[in-house]
């Protein structure tokens, strides 16, 4: 599931150039299971499976002996929500160990003893924290100096000050009669600025007043 997010694009050209590490395990390679089984069913019975403590208490204790971590991040749907402000956060740590919920979730002591911080991308249910995973991994490493060509960039995405981006205009200036709004073609980066500003505020009011919230 990891192939196709981590060998394309920004993050294929981040761990060519040696700006970010990603390596992925198998909890399966530390079952003790002849079957490899890393599930069993839940204490107190209930539909469903839970990953087992065992399994996953390997993995983290043997990584955490070959270096120190900053973060054990568990991907569950009742994490905190994923946002900018987690991302910018994230990216200027060293290690970080995601783990990926399955089934019903891993046993509650995983989460009270290895667990540094939980994260959810959303309010809803996925098969896996693999493909959540690969959002947070992507909105982190992004971040990360000289990931992106144009380190400004990153910097004026939507969300970074609590705003949404303005709208952005590329040539041709006319299309079919539908024209870029002339500031942009006026070169006065002052009155440009400002007009960013402004959409950014009027797109946030519009499309995410929450954003705003406490803010005036």
């Amino acid at each position: 599931m990891f192939q196709g997010p981590f060998s394309e694009s920004i993050i294929k050209r981040a761990r060519e150039q040696g700006s970010v590490e990603i390596i992925l395990h198998d909890i399966r390679d530390y079952s003790e299971d002849k079957h490899k089984r890393v599930d069993d069913y839940p204490f107190g019975g209930g539909a469903g499976m839970v990953m087992q403590i065992g399994p996953i208490a390997s993995v983290i204790d043997k990584l955490k002996s070959e270096r120190d971590y900053d973060e054990v991040i568990y991907m569950t749907p009742d994490g905190h929500r994923f946002n900018q402000k987690i991302a910018n956060s994230l990216s200027i740590k060293t290690n970080l160990i995601l783990l990926c919920g399955h089934y019903k979730g891993v046993d509650q002591r995983v989460r009270e003893h290895y667990i540094t911080s939980e994260i959810s991308i959303g309010d809803y249910v996925l098969t896996g924290g693999e493909l959540a995973a690969a959002v947070v991994v992507d909105a982190v490493v992004r971040l990360i100096p000289g990931v992106i060509s144009d380190e400004t960039s990153a910097l004026s995405d939507s969300f970074q000050d609590n705003l949404l981006a303005p709208p952005v205009y590329t040539r041709p200036a006319d299309f079919n009669g539908w024209k870029v709004p002339d500031v942009l073609l006026s070169g006065h980066q002052k009155a440009i600025d400002t007009w960013r500003e402004e959409q950014s505020l009027l797109r946030t009011r519009k499309l995410r007043p929450d954003l705003l919230e406490g803010e005036e």
